[in-house]
């Protein structure tokens, strides 16, 4: 089973997936796809560990996500947004190539026995991206999220801390 939970920063995606995970098991696993970039990003990820209580299974990828999955577990992958940036980075910012890494990664993962919650972000809802780079990741991250919806078997847009039901 496939979830696919997306939305804006700060939209409450995060907390309503954990809540989500927590109902399907006693133990979910939570899947960091973050890079460590700097103390922002240490701090951050600090407090989102501490956030969470000890049913919490806590496992770190940075793309090969299905290394870290098991069959039959609850998994929540947080976020899309950074476990795009990482290929998007390591490929010199080539969207086709990221996107193809991306999605042949979520074919491994969708074919697995296993319950997968998607967090993701809707970045082209916000403002134009002031930089080519910028705009090339927009593209990158709404062609991905389409393709993670597409094969998702529910999918729940956030919007002000409040689920809205797409499929």
């Amino acid at each position: 089973m496939i979830y696919y939970i997306s939305g804006g920063e700060r939209s409450g995606k995060s907390s309503y997936g954990e809540k989500l995970a927590l109902s399907l098991s006693d133990t979910p696993v939570y899947v960091a796809t973050s890079r460590i970039w700097d103390d922002n990003f240490r701090e951050r990820i600090e407090r989102h560990k501490a956030s969470r209580n000890d049913n919490w299974i806590n496992r770190e990828e940075e793309k090969v996500l299905s290394n870290v999955i098991q069959e039959d577990e609850v998994v929540l992958i947080d976020c899309v947004t950074l476990w795009l940036t990482n290929f998007f980075m390591d490929t010199d910012s080539n969207v086709e190539a990221s996107l193809n890494l991306a999605k042949a990664e979520f074919d491994n993962i969708r074919n697995m026995k296993a319950t997968i919650i998607f967090i993701s972000n809707e970045i082209g809802m916000g403002g134009h991206a002031a930089t080519p780079i910028g705009r090339k990741f927009t593209e990158l991250q709404g062609w991905m999220n389409q393709y993670i919806a597409q094969h998702a078997d529910k999918a729940t847009v956030m919007i002000s801390g409040l689920p809205l039901q797409l499929k």
